[in-house]
C-alpha cells in the first residue's frame, strides 16, 4: 500500500483577489464583528467586477424578510453588455448561514447597529463581501482617533531622526 501523500496546499485555493475597499468605513464606524457573505451576481456584474469596476464606499446591508441585503453598492455596466446589462447600484442578496442571519437580526433590530461592506473580493472564484456589524463614532471618537494617528507619526518620525 502507497504511503499517504500530504493534503494540497490551500495557499493557492485561498487566494483572495481584492476588488474594493470601503477605506471610510473605520473611520467613521467602531468595527465590532466582520462577517463574509456571498453576493448574487449577474453575468455582466462578475464581468465588470472582473474588470474592477466597482465602488462600496456608500454600501449597506439591510435585514428584511429573513434575508440580508446589499444596498449602493456601484458595480459599473459592463462595456460589451450591450441590452443584457446590468443596474449600477441594484439592491443584490447576500448569501449567509441562516445562524449568522438570526444573529444579524438580532444586532440590527435590538441593539440599533448597522451592517456596513468594508470590502468586496473574489475567493476561489466566487464573489464575496465583507460586511462589519459596526456603531458610528461620535464626533469626539473621530477626533480623538486622529490624534492618536498623528502622535504615532510624531514618534516613529523622532525614532527615525534619532537613528
Amino acid at each position: 500500500m502507497p504511503p499517504k501523500s500530504a493534503p494540497p496546499a490551500k495557499d493557492a485555493a485561498e487566494a483572495i483577489e481584492s476588488i474594493a475597499r470601503n477605506k471610510r468605513a473605520r473611520f467613521d464606524y467602531e468595527i465590532l464583528d466582520t462577517f463574509e457573505a456571498g453576493v448574487m451576481l449577474t453575468g455582466t456584474e462578475v464581468k465588470s467586477l472582473r474588470a474592477g469596476k466597482a465602488n462600496i464606499v456608500d454600501a449597506y446591508g439591510i435585514v428584511k424578510d429573513g434575508e440580508v441585503w446589499l444596498l449602493n453598492a456601484n458595480i459599473s455596466p459592463y462595456d460589451q453588455g450591450n441590452r443584457f446589462n446590468h443596474e449600477a447600484t441594484r439592491t443584490r442578496k447576500l448569501l449567509l448561514h441562516g445562524r449568522e442571519i438570526k444573529r444579524l437580526i438580532g444586532a440590527v433590530e435590538r441593539q440599533g447597529l448597522t451592517l456596513v461592506a468594508l470590502e468586496l473580493y473574489f475567493k476561489r472564484g466566487r464573489a464575496k463581501v465583507r460586511l462589519a456589524l459596526a456603531r458610528g463614532k461620535k464626533l469626539h471618537d473621530k477626533r480623538a482617533d486622529l490624534k492618536e494617528k498623528d502622535d504615532k507619526r510624531e514618534i516613529a518620525r523622532a525614532l527615525k531622526v534619532r537613528r
